[in-house]
């Protein structure tokens, strides 16, 4: 169930990375798997780094602790890169960015708009202070590194647009007669949105997609539309100029739908391979 935000101790005071708790989501915790095959790639150090944004909760007062499904670890082991979950410090993302090849943005709960000029919706379920504090940071500092390949999904995705100058639907039951489509893990159909005539191709194809939200990017700011639902609901959002720079509104770590899942996670790899040192 979603979390009400509180606010962590000093990061000084939290406990080291290594003892972060890297977890699923659907089952609690778990070794992480083993699905990447390290031959299809070539030797070990030349897989491609990519840094995965982890959320933060606090299950009893002063016990703040770091959370990542293990769904997105799998997907870029399996699509051939090096997964490193990332702690949500600001004070550490000069370090993350000397580290990784890539990033991926992480799902999670709502952004709070007040920071982008919009009251919050009171529907909304607020991510930790600190992660959205840091992930803002951290797509500001993206956004000066066209060649730093970066997937946003779910609410990576609306970060995304957000520091692009865009905005949010905060409560699709309010705007979209069909918000349950895209609730509870359901199944739906997006759409690639047909381009201007010259403009760079659109990477994203039609199929069926896993989905879980209740907010949605009502206007990508810089950014633009390449994807939607019959609905209308914008599905996913990228910046042509830049060598890999996607937001998706599903859960590609969790559709079956190989072009619009496991490939994203592919894609993202191969831009960071180039980038890899």
């Amino acid at each position: 169930m979603p979390r009400p935000p509180s606010r962590p101790p000093s990061p000084a005071t939290w406990r080291s990375a290594t003892n972060a708790g890297v977890t699923d989501a659907r089952t609690g915790g778990g070794p992480l798997p083993t699905q990447a095959d390290p031959s299809a790639v070539g030797p070990e150090r030349t897989r491609p780094i990519v840094g995965i944004t982890a959320d933060l909760d606090e299950p009893k007062p002063g016990r703040v602790r770091a959370t990542c499904s293990v769904a997105y670890v799998a997907a870029v082991a399996a699509a051939g890169g090096t997964p490193v979950v990332l702690l949500p410090m600001r004070e550490l993302i000069p370090q993350y960015l000397a580290l990784c090849d890539g990033f991926v943005l992480t799902g999670g709960d709502d952004p709070r708009t007040e920071p982008f000029g919009e009251p919050t919706h009171p529907k909304t379920t607020p991510v930790h202070p600190e992660r959205q504090a840091f992930e803002t940071a951290l797509l500001a500092e993206l956004t000066a590194r066209p060649q730093a390949p970066v997937l946003g999904v779910c609410l990576g995705m609306q970060m995304m647009a957000l520091v692009a100058g865009g905005r949010l639907d905060q409560h699709l039951p309010d705007t979209v007669a069909t918000a349950d489509a895209h609730s509870a893990n359901i199944t739906h159909p997006v759409e690639p949105v047909a381009l201007p005539e010259g403009a760079p191709a659109n990477s994203i194809p039609r199929g069926e997609v896993t989905s879980h939200h209740h907010q949605a990017v009502a206007d990508p700011g810089r950014l633009r539309i390449i994807a939607k639902a019959p609905d209308g609901v914008i599905e996913a959002i990228d910046d042509p100029s830049r060598r890999f720079y996607l937001g998706v509104q599903w859960h590609p770590e969790r559709t079956a739908d190989a072009a619009l899942g496991a490939q994203l996670f592919a894609r993202l790899v191969a831009a960071a391979g180039r980038t890899a040192r």
